[in-house]
């Protein structure tokens, strides 16, 4: 089974598009501290929807800090989107 933490250390580092329930995302995903902190952001092309959060990999076998949303939204984004 592959995990949250598989799939975010697996997206490509800066900018990329990607479709997420059937909308586009502009995507961002950065590392900081020796890849010890991960930042993902996406904000949805035609909409209003935004994806953000913090990821520590190296906290407690990984720790997630979403910004102002739920963790469940975060790992279904990065769980399901589609690189494109």
């Amino acid at each position: 089974m592959i995990t949250f933490r598989q799939n975010i250390l697996s997206l490509p580092s800066g900018s990329f598009y990607c479709i997420y329930k059937n909308s586009k995302y502009l995507s961002t995903k950065q590392s900081y501290s020796n890849n010890k902190i991960i930042k993902i952001y996406a904000q949805e092309l035609k909409g209003n929807d935004i994806v953000s959060g913090n990821y520590f990999p190296t906290i407690k076998g990984g720790l997630l800090k979403p910004c102002e949303m739920s963790d469940k939204k975060v790992i279904d984004f990065v769980n399901n989107l589609e690189l494109i």
